[in-house]
């Protein structure tokens, strides 16, 4: 039986013509090595410039295996390597004196580097603010951590366990520990109680930086566009805490995990390797653990993207044995009574859908049914008239973006074409030979999309080296960053005139 149509009301943030750039925000210049919440506040002034109202980024979890954001150790936590230290020194948590920079790359992030110059930087921080028992910080830190305790916890243990043991996953841990049986927990904790609270100390400080960053970006009048991963990484602190809401076997090692079959972007197929979900399990409790997670992402961003959004209505499910993902099976998701209850425990769904790739039916009409906007992809368009990804098939309730932290820049997608469809791009857009990054620009920004985005290598008209990811590949991936130079060039008044002459200027 077909699904009824929600006749809601559409979001707030879809009754206005808008735009944004993608950009994660490890990707920002900064003297550390990494993009950090201090780089953000000049990132923001340049937005504002450019007449932007959105900033998307990637998800903002700690990164694990190949360093990548969708594969973090907590669906809750916060990467610690985007904490400035500007900003701590600003709060008077730490001296410059206190630490000294090394040299690290301008145009990539080593994260292995960096993640140990920041660990140093965070413990002295930590030892100035636990020395300090008088200063405001104390009775913040007490009162976030009670106010997250149900994730926060648990991550904490589980992060200065992996520290005792860096090589060896959870799951080999000693069984006791493995198991959570109470009497290993309490003492493991007691012999791990000063990395624990250290830990707990580098989330507060995360979310205090992430929340002074919100303030800011309202007051430029940019709005946050956040990211949740559909799945989560078997090596997290949520499947070590929660293991009865995952398909594991008797030694809490994953049965099935997630991927999708072969496509266009891997003949094999992708095998992201995460834990698939017990769902008949998270029924039972209301969808608790999803309605805390959603919740704690939009306290992070205005409006969020759900990665992977027909993993909702089906998902593709690998025996864990298998090394490719060419013999999974579709699983079917009990999306509608997971968003329902979203709906009402939030109020509302300010979310995008992920709606790109194997999309069937029941995708689109889970979907259409509350409302969702869709995600359109100028790299996708063209060939076939009834296109969906072709602007003129396009509808008011979508996000158009000329590509995605998946795809290769416009610019290194282009010369990768054969002559053929070159041809039949440039009938439909003459301009495209000349200026394909800023031609598909036009494209999204001249659409009815609600919103149109871009990633920022498109409009600095970069080439195939700034590509963020190479879907099927475990490693050299996320790395890239923007030039300085970047930061400070000309092309705000270029994007500020474009944006003006769709009629997406809203801030300003």
């Amino acid at each position: 039986m077909e699904e009824k149509a929600d006749k809601s009301t559409p979001s707030t943030a879809f009754t206005r013509r808008s735009s944004g750039i993608l950009l994660h925000i490890s990707s920002l210049p900064s003297r550390y090595g990494i993009g950090d919440f201090g780089a953000a506040q000049d990132w923001l002034k340049r937005l504002q410039e450019a007449r932007q109202s959105w900033w998307q980024m990637l998800p903002l979890g700690p990164p694990g295996a190949g360093d990548s954001p969708y594969q973090s150790f907590s669906a809750f936590a916060g990467n610690p390597d985007l904490i400035s230290p500007d900003l701590l020194v600003a709060d008077g948590l730490l001296s410059k004196s206190d630490f000294q920079v090394p040299r690290l790359p301008e145009s990539r992030v080593d994260y292995l580097r960096v993640r140990q110059f920041k660990r140093k930087v965070l413990a002295a921080a930590y030892k100035r603010f636990s020395k300090d028992r008088e200063t405001q910080f104390q009775d913040e830190f007490t009162t976030f951590a009670s106010a997250n305790a149900h994730w926060l916890d648990d991550y904490a243990l589980f992060l200065a366990v992996k520290e005792a043991r860096p090589t060896v996953s959870w799951m080999d841990w000693p069984k006791d520990i493995a198991r959570r049986k109470k009497s290993a927990i309490a003492s493991i904790l007691n012999e791990l109680r000063d990395p624990v609270e250290r830990l707990k100390f580098e989330q507060f400080i995360f979310f205090r930086q992430l929340k002074a960053l919100r303030d800011r970006a309202r007051e430029a009048g940019v709005r946050l566009i956040g990211d949740l991963p559909i799945f989560i990484s078997a090596e997290s602190s949520d499947v070590w805490a929660n293991p009865h809401l995952f398909l594991l076997d008797q030694n809490r090692r994953p049965k099935f995990v997630a991927g999708v079959p072969p496509d266009c972007f891997s003949c094999t197929g992708q095998r992201w390797g995460n834990p698939v979900y017990n769902w008949r399990a998270m029924k039972a409790d209301g969808f608790r653990w999803w309605i805390d997670r959603a919740r704690a992402a939009l306290a992070q961003a205005d409006l969020v993207r759900l990665d992977h959004f027909r993993g909702f209505a089906a998902y593709w499910q690998i025996p864990a044995e298998n090394r490719t993902a060419e013999f999974g099976k579709w699983a079917r998701s009990p999306g509608a009574e997971l968003f329902e209850q979203m709906k009402q425990a939030l109020k509302g769904l300010p979310f995008i859908a992920e709606d790109l790739g194997l999309i069937t039916p029941d995708v689109e009409r889970l979907r259409d049914r509350f409302g969702l906007p869709g995600m359109r992809v100028l790299q996708f368009a063209f060939g076939l008239s009834d296109n969906p990804h072709s602007p003129h098939n396009y509808v008011s309730n979508c996000i158009a973006y000329t590509g995605t932290h998946d795809n290769d820049t416009s610019v290194g997608w282009w010369k990768s074409l054969e002559r053929d469809k070159r041809r039949e791009i440039e009938r439909y857009a003459p301009g495209a030979p000349r200026d394909i990054a800023w031609t598909l620009m036009r494209l999204a920004w001249a659409s009815v999309a609600s919103i149109a985005v871009a990633p920022m290598q498109d409009v600095l008209r970069l080439g195939n080296k700034a590509r963020m990811n190479l879907p099927g590949t475990g490693t050299g991936n996320w790395r890239w960053r923007m030039a300085p130079a970047s930061l400070n060039g000309r092309w705000t008044e270029a994007l500020g005139e474009l944006t003006e002459t769709y009629g997406r200027a809203v801030n300003g």
